[in-house]
């Protein structure tokens, strides 16, 4: 089977704060403090904004890392020993169940983590849930007028013929998007008859790409018809311009994610990653997002959700796993991998 090249998208963007914002108590806590290393899986625009507010706000120095989440896991996994890095901030809560599993976080009980609903957090501590995202598909309208096809409405219609070569999503080995996406077809249809569906699809594909924001990106661009992807991330696309977007859902049910945050194990900035922790989940940070294109529906209950996202709200949601989601990423990643001959 032809392997498919896998795009250098996404690649690690680095980004240091430096501005340093206040005068008193916040100079002296600056003082005290070395630089916050955090691992994003958000939108780089996103981090950004968060880190240099969070700057602004306490005086401590950030540096953020912007990397998929799958490379974060990796990473975190191979510092275990001399951790480089304090908080993993943004990304889908499969990889942090996994990180827990594997003993590559500590637990973190934030009082502001009392008004997060049970459902967007560890039990434990070891994650606390900041937004959700919803799984579906980013299609190109002129293209699909070319090709005289409507956009695909079901997992099933990727296959369709008129598709075939022209279908984009990230590895799962790399994105967490991805892994949404290979966990949500197989909670649908069961693990054989979901690889088999996933072997299929591998035949319409035109490319496998790092990051799973790319391939919104890419048909918003008009280099694919249809890319997998979350569909706020669609929504940032178009308002950025790429006016040919139109987005759907597969009316059968679609998966989710819980973008999480969690404190890295042996962080060696605890009492500055527990202050982040705690500032990350307040309304105004949680609300700082769409203010720079990131259109998720946030876990605080004071929080506003963006109004760009009152057009995805009626999406059909699968009760997706995730705590099996989670347990099960490298086998179900290996197992992809075999299906697809990767």
């Amino acid at each position: 089977m032809f392997k498919k090249k896998l795009f250098a998208l996404g690649l690690a963007a680095v980004m240091s704060v430096g501005l340093f914002v206040g005068c008193g108590a916040k100079k002296n806590e600056a003082k005290e403090n070395k630089t916050l290393t955090v691992y994003c899986g958000l939108m780089q625009d996103h981090m950004i904004k968060a880190a240099k507010e969070f700057e602004n706000e306490t005086g401590i120095k950030v540096e953020a890392v912007r990397m998929s989440s799958g490379e974060i896991l990796g990473r975190i996994n191979a510092e275990k020993e001399n951790p480089k890095a304090s908080v993993w901030f943004g990304g889908p809560a499969d990889g942090f169940i996994n990180a827990k599993e594997k003993g590559l976080l500590d637990a973190y009980v934030s009082p502001n983590a009392e008004k997060i609903p049970a459902m967007f957090k560890d039990a434990e501590g070891y994650w606390t849930g900041i937004y959700k995202g919803y799984l579906g598909f980013v299609s190109n309208e002129v293209l699909l007028k070319e090709r005289g096809v409507e956009k695909p409405q079901t997992w099933e219609d990727l296959l369709k013929p008129e598709f075939k070569g022209q279908v984009v999503m990230a590895n799962p080995g790399s994105s967490g998007t991805a892994y949404t996406t290979l966990a949500t077809v197989l909670q649908l249809m069961g693990e054989e008859k979901g690889l088999e569906y996933m072997a299929k699809l591998d035949k319409q594909m035109k490319t496998y790409t790092k990051s799973g924001t790319a391939p919104g990106r890419m048909a918003g661009q008009g280099e694919c018809m249809v890319g997998i992807t979350f569909l706020h991330d669609a929504i940032k696309y178009k308002e950025e311009g790429m006016k040919d977007i139109t987005i759907s859902a597969p009316v059968e049910g679609t998966g989710f994610e819980i973008g999480a945050v969690g404190i890295i194990k042996g962080a060696p900035e605890m009492e500055a990653a527990k202050k982040f922790i705690d500032w990350v989940l307040t309304k105004e940070a949680q609300e700082i997002g769409q203010t720079v294109g990131s259109y998720q529906f946030l876990t605080n209950p004071e929080a506003s959700n963006p109004e760009q996202a009152k057009q995805i709200e009626d999406t059909k949601l699968i009760d997706y796993n995730f705590k099996w989601a989670g347990e099960n990423r490298g086998a179900l990643v290996e197992k992809w991998n075999e299906a697809v001959k990767k």
